[in-house]
């Protein structure tokens, strides 16, 4: 089944980020579209973020992490408010798993499987 998963991972605590919002978005006709969002669970993962109403089609996504909040509880310092991925999908019936590793002042992500 296609779908879109992420994990957050903090890595300066070196523990998954629960409650970060996610919010996934397509490029169509020259705009983003927001197409759904999901908050990351007590293991930092967001299973799908595509709905069963909506099929994965080939084309440019965005996936924005709202950091913010989390850092604040964390009592961490928040130099990146929010990461946004873009992203080029190109085939429809894949698992497309993109993680982020964070910390105050710095941010990694990688293809994942």
């Amino acid at each position: 089944m296609p779908r879109i998963s992420s994990h957050v991972l903090d890595t300066t605590l070196g523990k998954p980020a629960s409650g970060i919002h996610i919010t996934l978005f397509k490029f169509d006709q020259d705009q983003w579209l927001e197409l759904n969002s999901d908050t990351t669970n007590d293991d930092g993962r967001v299973a799908n973020l595509l709905t069963d109403h909506m099929p994965l089609e080939t084309g440019r996504y965005k996936l924005k992490f709202a950091l913010e909040d989390y850092l604040i509880h964390q009592q961490q310092p928040c130099f990146y408010p929010q990461v946004e991925i873009e992203c080029q999908l190109v085939a429809e019936d894949e698992h497309y798993h993109i993680p982020l590793l964070i910390s105050p002042f710095g941010y990694s992500t990688y293809r994942g499987s």
